[in-house]
């Protein structure tokens, strides 16, 4: 696969936009965030929702799914879940707090490219 693919143009989203493509058959999440855009995975880390279905607010993406929040800048987790205490250490137990991979992006012209074959960055 080469290493850059195009995903979009620059007139194909607006500044708080975000939308699921696909590479190769996997889900990636691309954001603009003023002039700025970022690639993640889609799926939630948590649970495996989609995030391009989710919430943006700035570079913070919100998993429709559980609430879970991680920032596009660097994959980091910012929140887990939103589920009430108990719940919350039940899965603590289940699963670890995983960072969101997230990929290098450029624009060259009007083209967003995004690098699928860079290792992902861990946050």
């Amino acid at each position: 696969m080469p290493d850059l693919q195009e995903v979009a143009t620059v007139d194909d989203m607006q500044s708080g936009a975000m939308k699921m493509v696909n590479i190769g058959g996997h889900e990636y999440l691309l954001a603009k965030v003023e002039n700025k855009y970022y690639a993640a995975d889609n799926r939630c880390p948590h649970m495996g929702g989609n995030l391009s279905l989710g919430k943006l607010e700035g570079t913070i993406v919100t998993c429709p799914l559980h609430g879970s929040q991680f920032d596009l800048k660097d994959g980091r987790v910012v929140r887990w879940t939103t589920w009430p205490g108990a719940l919350v250490a039940l899965d603590q137990v289940r699963s670890h707090r995983r960072p969101l991979p997230v990929y290098p992006v450029e624009v060259q012209g009007d083209k967003i490219l995004l690098n699928p074959g860079k290792e992902p960055v861990a946050g």
